[in-house]
């Protein structure tokens, strides 16, 4: 995986260019901002040339894929077998699933500018999974036979399957499959809850193969046991040529369907609604998908309880074993497994930046849409952008980076919902309860004069703490603190600029807790400003809000990150492992907050802050209203 982050230019240099050395860090952006590219890992698919295949079809070769339908009983998850007979068998050979089954090159499109074939590529897409041959037979070199079994998901399209030896390399395609399909490739699937601008809304978005020309999609919804009702869905996508760079132009490209969104608007708050999505063909028929459910939002203010995840970082992984091979995401299924199975005691779940590290391999957006799918069919989930999300040069974002494999926020801002006054600019104010969160994008400038500094002044600013009084930041990138290796090494201690003007914010309006992620730890930090732990207490916080506590919660499934030999003063508990946060709000003076392990979903970590809203209005440093004198 790559990480960007950004440092001023001048005496900053030197030392960077030392740390450069030690660390064979890159600068890949002069000016006013120095990106750094931290290469922990890399995408699995990224690693084959598929371009350079060559073919090298055998007549003994050969492989064979069951069953041929799949998804006859509405399942949009099936268990595949693959049998492999190769008559040259090596232990570099690998089995690759394509998506359409179709990936000659009378498929590829014209060459992307700047790119220029010298003659047009045999296969010219990615596979979207793949392993190798000899995964369940170690010795298929001798025998030259292996059965491989994949689970697929419905994606819009057929699947084949293809024989390669020469590694990932020196591809040499040897055989190919017959072709599978699901039932309906084109059935509504993966639905997405999220709040809506409005506390008694919720925005169900999905994916379907139906374009508003063949189908008209819609959500029926009602109160459990009640009335049903009927609420229209906009459809979205994208193209090819939305893409700013490689390889989500070329290689990594893959049709992303149709993007569906409904808002269910002037719920019951608390409330359970059952709901089902659909789509209406011209023959009057409707292609429905399964039934799901969901709790209204509370009002704003309601004394209740109130729980809350929080985590970032988790990538997607395969439960069959593809792709795995580069320990990519190892904890990813941990930390979704553990989510579904404590799906009663929450709320709410805050996604905060890198969610499937597609880095420009679209197919992977539609599996991580998947794998989460029993969480955010269920609950909302709401995102924030992240590096691998947004970041790649000449397009706007604050680092000019190609963390996102030319991705460049397209299909984060459009496969998923989340109440932004503007896609492209990813920060917003959710309300949930008592909760007030101000989710910024540290992937856009949020410096002081800023247009998204304004934002985060004004949703700290606007909120009534006598109703809501839990106020909670929340960004991919550790604006504050963190003591990660990489960042103790250049002695910030944060994301460079991080903390310089909106440490004011939050001591001003006085935010009780800040959340990151991007790097891949746990670790939480004292009540803090201006680096100075403002209260001696680690447990039970109560009274006067003195300064904001800062959370790293980076450990969502992606490969770790190191820790600075020597904790800093401010830092009260680090973990290298993964891992998520959980807020409980049990009402208006009285705050829960528990790290939970993905590996067996107990706490390791935890604290609690009491207090009474006079203890929100109290003066304290740099967080004063102005006074007069006048009586």
């Amino acid at each position: 995986m790559m990480k960007g982050r950004s440092s001023s230019v001048g005496n900053y240099l030197l030392k960077q260019n030392m740390i450069m050395i030690l660390m064979l860090f890159c600068f890949t952006k002069l000016g006013m901002v120095l990106g750094h590219n931290h290469v922990f890992g890399e995408q699995p698919l990224s690693k084959i040339a598929i371009h350079k295949t060559i073919l090298a079809l055998h007549s003994s070769a050969s492989i064979t894929a069951t069953p041929l339908v799949l998804g006859v009983l509405g399942e949009d998850t099936e268990w595949v077998t693959v049998n492999v007979v190769s008559p040259e068998p090596s232990n570099d050979d690998w089995v690759g699933v394509f998506s359409p089954a179709k990936f000659q090159s009378e498929t590829c499109p014209p060459a992307p500018d700047g790119i220029g074939w010298v003659e047009t590529p045999y296969i010219c897409t990615a596979p979207i999974k793949y392993k190798y041959a000899n995964y369940s037979n170690e010795k298929y070199k001798e025998t030259g036979k292996a059965t491989l079994k994949f689970q697929l998901i419905n994606q819009r399209s057929d699947f084949s399957f293809a024989l390669f030896s020469g590694g990932l390399s020196q591809p040499k395609l040897v055989a190919v499959s017959n072709s599978i399909s699901f039932m309906n490739p084109k059935a509504p699937v993966y639905p997405r809850l999220a709040l809506g601008k409005s506390w008694d809304e919720m925005t169900i978005t999905w994916t379907s193969g139906y374009d508003i020309t063949e189908a008209i999609p819609f959500v029926e919804y009602g109160l459990d046991g009640g009335e049903k009702k009927l609420a229209p869905a906009g459809t979205l996508t994208f193209k090819r040529n939305s893409m700013c760079g490689e390889p989500a132009r070329t290689v990594g490209w893959r049709d992303p369907g149709f993007i569906h969104t409904s808002f269910l608007k002037n719920l019951w708050p608390n409330l359970r609604y059952t709901y089902r999505v659909g789509h209406l063909l011209s023959t009057g028929r409707t292609i429905w998908s399964k039934s799901y459910s969901f709790k209204a939002s509370p009002f704003p203010g309601q004394n209740s309880l109130q729980r809350v995840i929080i985590f970032g970082d988790m990538g997607k992984a395969e439960r069959d074993g593809s792709n795995e091979y580069a320990d990519y995401q190892p904890g990813s299924l941990n930390t979704t497994d553990q989510l579904i199975k404590d799906l009663d005691n929450y709320d709410i779940v805050f996604h905060i930046g890198d969610m499937p590290y597609a880095n420009g391999y679209l197919s992977q957006w539609d599996q991580f849409t998947a794998q989460v799918q029993d969480i955010s069919s269920t609950v909302p989930y709401m995102i924030a952008s992240g590096n691998h999300e947004r970041d790649w040069p000449n397009t706007g974002s604050f680092y000019d980076t190609p963390d996102s494999g030319g991705e460049c926020g397209v299909p984060a801002e459009t496969m998923y919902y989340y109440p932004a006054e503007n896609k492209a600019k990813f920060w917003y104010k959710a309300d949930y309860g008592m909760f007030r969160f101000c989710i910024a994008d540290s992937e856009h400038d949020w410096r002081a004069g800023s247009e998204q500094f304004k934002f985060i002044e004004h949703c700290l600013a606007t909120v009534d703490r006598k109703q809501q009084p839990w106020l909670i930041f929340a960004a991919h990138r550790p604006l504050a603190y963190s003591s990660n290796s990489w960042y103790a090494m250049e002695g910030s201690f944060e994301e460079p600029m991080g903390r310089d003007d909106l440490q004011k914010l939050w001591q001003k309006y006085k935010v009780d807790i800040a959340f990151y992620g991007h790097v891949h730890n746990y670790e939480r930090v004292c009540q803090i400003y201006q680096n100075q732990c403002v209260n001696q207490e680690k447990k039970n916080y109560s009274g006067t809000v003195n300064g904001t506590i800062h959370i790293v919660v980076g450990g969502g499934g992606s490969h770790l990150s190191d820790f600075a030999a020597s904790p800093p003063i401010w830092s009260i508990y680090r973990d290298r492992d993964y891992g998520f946060g959980k807020l409980t709000a049990f009402n208006h003076s009285y705050l829960l907050f528990e790290y939970k392990k993905s590996s067996d979903g107990k706490v390791y970590d935890s604290f609690t802050i009491s207090r009474d809203y006079r203890d929100v209005l109290a003066c304290v440093h740099d967080g004063c209203e102005t006074k007069t004198l006048a009586t």
